[in-house]
């Protein structure tokens, strides 16, 4: 039984690409993966700057590990072919498209991708419409570039009008179904931002809400979100001791010509031997991320 190759994306946090000291800012943060944005957090009459300071940043180099994700203008705004031409070629982990409803804007993105150099390049897409929502299982299935998704709540509760409660009542049937989409799909998805920075307690509870709901991790707006978003969307010590119990006792059992073991009285049977090494798997590459 083996696990795919796991990057965590425990904590994604936007950068406006129109703010050059937050992309050099950026290269000190302990964060897992960065968006550097081109399209909700520029102002029109910044778009040609914050592309430009993007493409300096990415090529001057110096992020480490950290993945990066540029997020570009809709392909029906005047800038996003233009953002996809520039950057294309940059040695960046993915790009993001904004406000995604089906498949085919996918498939043109990747095309313009290819013309451009960008022919191995990731992509991302936002979930952040209702039109996106309803045909979520067919996008997140339809196209082989497509890796991880990311709830866009702010924009999704705006078209749903939908409050903003600290349970996100109103918010729980679309995130769940891009959750059930993505999994079967076989792609990552990260929940969408907190926007009360202010709000420590209910930031890291709602980080725990995403976790539990089965999302890899969550989208940030400051640094300040960083170290609880790492922190709850990690293996902590006794699920990684409970882990290695598991895949011992399991491997015992089958030693033993038995089809299911227990630990701590609890049945174990194959599917908890997986979950078990996935989640080993998680923790070892948070630990080599360092």
């Amino acid at each position: 039984m083996s696990v795919n190759k796991i990057s965590p994306r425990r904590s994604v946090l936007y950068m406006p690409g129109a703010n050059a000291r937050a992309l050099e800012k950026a290269r000190e943060l302990a964060v897992d993966s960065l968006i550097f944005d081109l399209e909700d957090a520029v102002s029109p009459d910044a778009k040609a700057q914050a592309r430009a300071q993007i493409i300096a940043a990415v090529n001057a180099g110096g992020y480490g590990k950290r993945e990066i994700i540029v997020r570009v203008n809709g392909l029906d705004t005047a800038w996003g072919k233009d953002d996809i031409a520039a950057i294309a070629g940059l040695p960046i982990h993915g790009v993001l498209l904004p406000k995604v409803g089906s498949v085919q804007e996918i498939a043109e993105a990747a095309d313009l991708l290819d013309q451009h150099g960008g022919q191995a390049l990731p992509i991302w897409i936002m979930a952040e419409t209702p039109k996106g929502i309803l045909n979520i299982a067919e996008i997140a299935s339809g196209h082989p570039r497509l890796t991880c998704i990311v709830m866009g709540t702010s924009d999704l509760a705006k078209d749903m009008r939908v409050r903003h409660t600290p349970d996100r009542v109103g918010l729980l049937v679309p995130l769940s179904l891009c959750i059930l989409a993505a999994r079967a799909a076989g792609v990552d998805i990260v929940d969408g931002v907190h926007l009360l920075l202010d709000d420590e307690a209910g930031f890291r509870q709602a980080c725990v809400q995403g976790r539990d709901m089965g999302f890899d991790g969550k989208t940030l707006i400051h640094p300040k979100q960083i170290a609880a978003a790492n922190e709850v969307f990690a293996p902590n010590p006794e699920e990684v001791a409970h882990a290695d119990k598991v895949i011992a006792a399991w491997q015992q059992a089958q030693a033993e010509g038995k089809g299911v073991a227990v630990v701590g009285g609890k049945l174990v049977e194959n599917l908890h031997v997986e979950e078990a090494k996935r989640l080993l798997a998680l923790a070892a590459a948070i630990a080599e991320r360092g």
